[in-house]
């Protein structure tokens, strides 16, 4: 745990969902503070006990709307939906300005979420980038990663790729990645999302064939 940890304050937007509630887990485990936000803030604060729970107190985890925890934070992760994507971003864009949004938005759209359906903008984060403008800087990553990973202290097998509209974003996010306890990859500029949300369909496909809960992936022949 290090100083610019604690100084750093993440929100979860989106955060009562199982994915959010992994990361925001994760990320207050390592000693950020963390802000759990929902358009319910009833529910937010709820989802924060939950996670303070799992760390018999020992974090500092706090929930509230999505509007105040994106006023509250340094950097912001979208979790949501993809259906509330859009919605979300539009409400809190102004808020969003001069930060890093991390999007872990798929564009699943059932009930053929194992197939690769892709939005026209080419990617959930290219949607992302088109609503809240090039204020913010935006990258996408945790698309393959499976929420029981993330609840669970046993170490991860799955890497995570990393895309965004800058290198110095992208960057800042594979910290983010490292500090959750997982490997992270700079997967090029934002333009690639296309293939990690994608690779989201084809996970749960495989899942789906084999019988599995949490296929992922990982990057070999490559050296840090």
């Amino acid at each position: 745990m290090t100083d610019t940890q604690l100084l750093l304050s993440i929100a979860v937007l989106g955060g009562t969902g199982k994915e959010g509630k992994g990361l925001a887990y994760r990320w207050a485990k390592a000693g950020y503070n963390v802000h759990i936000g929902s358009r319910d803030a009833a529910k937010a604060e709820i989802a924060a006990k939950e996670v303070l729970g799992l760390l018999e107190g020992e974090a500092s985890v706090s929930g509230m709307s999505n509007l105040e925890a994106a006023k509250k934070s340094d950097i912001t992760v979208l979790t949501v939906p993809y259906s509330a994507h859009k919605e979300t971003l539009e409400a809190l864009k102004t808020e969003l300005k001069g930060k890093i949004l991390v999007d872990v938005t798929v564009p699943l759209v059932p009930p053929k979420v194992a197939t690769v359906q892709m939005p026209a903008a080419g990617s959930a984060a290219q949607e992302a980038v088109q609503i809240v403008g090039s204020d913010v800087q935006v990258c996408a990553a945790f698309q393959n990663i499976s929420y029981e990973h993330l609840l669970d202290n046993a170490d991860v097998e799955c890497d995570v790729l990393v895309t965004g509209t800058s290198k110095e974003a992208r960057a800042e996010v594979v910290k983010l990645v490292e500090a959750a306890g997982l490997t992270g990859w700079d997967a090029g500029p934002i333009e690639n999302s296309v293939v990690v949300e994608g690779l989201t369909s084809v996970l749960i496909g495989i899942n789906k064939k084999y019988g599995s809960t949490h296929a992922g992936i990982k990057i070999t022949g490559a050296h840090r």
